[in-house]
């Protein structure tokens, strides 16, 4: 192709959603990423449309959990040892966007963003010719026990503000939406708006697939600087307005446009399990316990957590063992032999927001990276978005609590 309008920095679904809808504004497009396409969390992750989750992860209940689950190293929150002191500035940042005021923003610019996503979603697959991927079953929030479930009502009275459907359910009602879970989970919400791709590898690589068959270019090639109206690249310099979507890798490169942004890898784990392992009619939340259970087309799902580790760090696969050992208490007569592990890098960013938007000083990027679990729920808002900027376009949401320049500026 001849010298492109725009280098997307990053292979994963949000990356390569940025490319389609450039594509779409008639941008010649090039997307370059240090191992190719579906590399990282893009891969391995639940496979939601979570447009009902606009609570911000930090938060005042958030905090008061924190130091319960932090002394279990294989509960649903864990800091490893060697990496405590690096990122407890992090932690700090984490702590003050848990505020009740910064909470209250954040979550009305979260459902801003999820109305956007969600708006923009099916337009978006009937585009791409994937729209037969996506299953509207919802998911199925589950409580042990009264005082769980009353400690939840506040946030569903958040949602309920903001338009969010939600059915509560106690006792043989909940057998309905999902039938077999153990009677310790007396009671369940249920909220039909939450969607799931068939399975979010192969969506992502039928995404670069599109980009292709519009004309672009996917190339594999580590971005090493930015540069003015650029980017230097480990097979030589490229012109073109840069979109930064290298998930949890994207602080690195900011940091050579002396821009620093606090994000950190937040670092899931799941098993995938063979097709048939349980009779599962949606996605199953264990909100307790800080994972799902999801059925896709590559089997069933068990994975979540948090483990606020970074990207070097080796992988801890009893987190996933210990998953799937609840699972198989909470769901008797799940098959848990056969399963594959995995684990990937969530960007998160403190204050549970994403960073969309001019990077700040001379470079011309543009950021689009730090969604934490909510990548794939947020990706076609955010191509949205990011088409608008490079095409002049004023976008369809505020973008000031989405600014990078809100946790930093130029050095």
């Amino acid at each position: 192709m001849d010298a492109p309008d725009v280098i997307i920095v990053g292979a994963g679904v949000v990356g390569l959603s940025a490319a389609l809808e450039a594509q779409a504004q008639g941008l010649r497009v090039r997307v370059i990423d240090r191992v190719g396409p579906v590399a990282g969390a893009s891969a391995g992750n639940a496979g939601a449309f979570a447009f009902t989750d606009i609570l911000p992860l930090a938060s005042p209940r958030i905090i008061r959990q924190a130091p319960r689950w932090l002394l279990d190293p294989l509960g649903p929150l864990s800091v490893p040892p060697a990496y405590a002191l690096k990122i407890a500035p992090w932690m700090l940042r984490f702590w003050r966007a848990s505020w009740p005021a910064q909470v209250r923003a954040s979550t009305l610019a979260q459902t801003a963003m999820m109305n956007l996503s969600k708006a923009t979603l099916d337009p978006f697959l009937e585009r791409a010719g994937l729209a037969h991927m996506l299953r509207r079953e919802g998911n199925l929030q589950v409580y042990e026990g009264v005082r769980e479930f009353n400690a939840s009502l506040p946030g569903w009275e958040t949602r309920a503000a903001a338009g969010i459907e939600f059915t509560h359910l106690k006792g043989d009602g909940i057998a309905a939406y999902q039938p077999g879970l153990a009677p310790r989970f007396t009671h369940a919400t249920f909220t039909p708006g939450w969607f799931t791709i068939n399975d979010p590898k192969d969506y992502t690589l039928a995404l670069a697939d599109r980009v292709r068959e519009n004309g672009g270019e996917i190339v594999i090639a580590e971005a090493t600087a930015l540069t003015q109206g650029g980017v230097q690249t480990s097979i030589g310099p490229m012109q073109g307005r840069v979109v930064l979507a290298a998930g949890a890798h994207s602080h690195h490169l900011a940091r050579t446009a002396n821009v620093r942004i606090p994000l950190e890898a937040e670092r899931g784990y799941n098993t995938t399990l063979p097709p048939g392992a349980f009779d599962l009619r949606c996605q199953v939340t264990f909100g307790g316990h800080g994972f799902v259970v999801v059925s896709l087309g590559s089997g069933l799902r068990v994975g979540g957590a948090v483990e606020l580790g970074g990207l070097d760090l080796p992988p801890n696969y009893a987190r996933a063992d210990a998953m799937l050992k609840k699972a198989a208490d909470f769901l008797p007569g799940l098959k848990t032999t056969g399963g594959v592990q995995w684990m990937g890098l969530r960007p998160s960013l403190p204050d549970s927001l994403p960073a969309i938007g001019p990077l700040p000083g001379d470079t011309g990027a543009i950021c689009a990276f730090g969604h934490g679990h909510l990548g794939l729920t947020q990706s076609t808002g955010t191509a949205r978005i990011v088409a608008d900027l490079l095409t002049g376009q004023t976008p369809q949401i505020n973008l000031a609590p989405f600014s990078p320049a809100r946790f930093t500026r130029a050095t």
